[in-house]
């Protein structure tokens, strides 16, 4: 059997190779791949140049092959084939079938509104497969380059090169007093926010949104207590007569699960978007996919219809 010649290896000449030899005719060959006769006529003149061989003689039965491109026809679909299984190969992902760890970065404030409810989901539909969360600090970018994260989840906003990204609903700022405040009713005049004592976040992927706020409209809180998360939180405001300033989503579940008064924040303080990141080199993966699209699906504010596209972050260029 004889060598593919290199300069035949180009998947086009294949191609076009395997169509004259089935075919024996030029425009049926053209037909089969979507080509002009002449772009045909240009690739088979690329090939008997290359072999040095007529490879088709047109004769009354049709382009009828010369004993070179008989002895080629193996090698060609041999390597066609090859080609064939290795764009096929794909690994499959069953959820209800797959046994597989996939590990979340998220904020402190994600724990609370979304690791429940994808668990929940992830459980009904891959009961084998397990979730880890894991912390979002400053390596969560060499974390899903180096496969050992799977997703992030949260406002992450110097995540940038190499990463995708996909937006799953909007945030702005609200504050939390107990039910019981004794000096607070239906509204949050910004006088009052002014008087009173206040809880402030100190890990909060947005904190620094917050404090950029208050920095420049001057004003200067008087801060009781300082926690690094959430953890604890909503009972300490239930039981206190302290404010906090928290995200919109994060605010109303903590409301929601204590009781608490939910005020419209009387400061301007910049909304974020929280998204989903992971790296482009699993953009692809099966697995990753129905992560992802799960999340997407839990996620994604009703109001927007339809999950926003993922976008690549940065200077990355899908």
């Amino acid at each position: 059997m004889e060598a593919i010649a290199p300069s035949l290896l180009d998947p086009k000449l294949l191609r076009l190779f395997d169509a004259l030899y089935a075919t024996r005719s030029v425009t049926r060959s053209a037909e089969l791949l979507g080509l002009s006769q002449p772009t045909l006529s240009i690739w088979l003149r690329q090939m008997r140049v290359a072999l040095d061989d007529a490879l088709f003689v047109r004769t009354a039965a049709g382009m009828t092959p010369t004993p070179r491109a008989q002895a080629l026809v193996g090698p060609v679909r041999e390597v066609l084939e090859a080609l064939r299984r290795l764009v096929a190969v794909q690994p499959a992902f069953d959820p209800a079938t797959a046994q597989r760890r996939f590990r979340i970065c998220m904020t402190d404030a994600s724990h609370v509104t979304l690791l429940p409810a994808l668990l929940a989901r992830v459980r009904a539909l891959a009961p084998q497969v397990r979730l880890e969360a894991a912390e979002m600090n400053e390596r969560v970018a060499q974390a899903l380059a180096h496969g050992e994260a799977d997703l992030a989840l949260g406002f992450a906003p110097w995540l940038s090169s190499g990463i995708y990204q996909q937006t799953l609903y909007a945030q702005d700022w609200i504050c939390l007093a107990s039910a019981h405040h004794p000096r607070l009713r239906k509204t949050l005049s910004l006088a009052r926010y002014r008087a009173e004592a206040h809880i402030t976040i100190t890990g909060g992927t947005g904190q620094a949104l917050l404090e950029k706020a208050l920095s420049r409209q001057g004003i200067e809180r008087r801060v009781l207590l300082e926690l690094p998360g959430f953890l604890g939180l909503g009972a300490v405001v239930s039981s206190t007569d302290l404010l906090v300033t928290l995200p919109r989503h994060i605010g109303e579940t903590l409301a929601r699960a204590n009781g608490l008064a939910v005020f419209r924040c009387p400061i301007a303080i910049e909304g974020f978007h929280v998204k989903q990141h992971w790296h482009v080199r699993y953009h692809d993966e099966p697995g990753h996919r129905w992560l992802r699209g799960l999340v997407a699906e839990l996620f994604t504010q009703a109001d927007r219809g339809h999950p926003a596209p993922a976008e690549p972050a940065g200077s990355l260029r899908a």
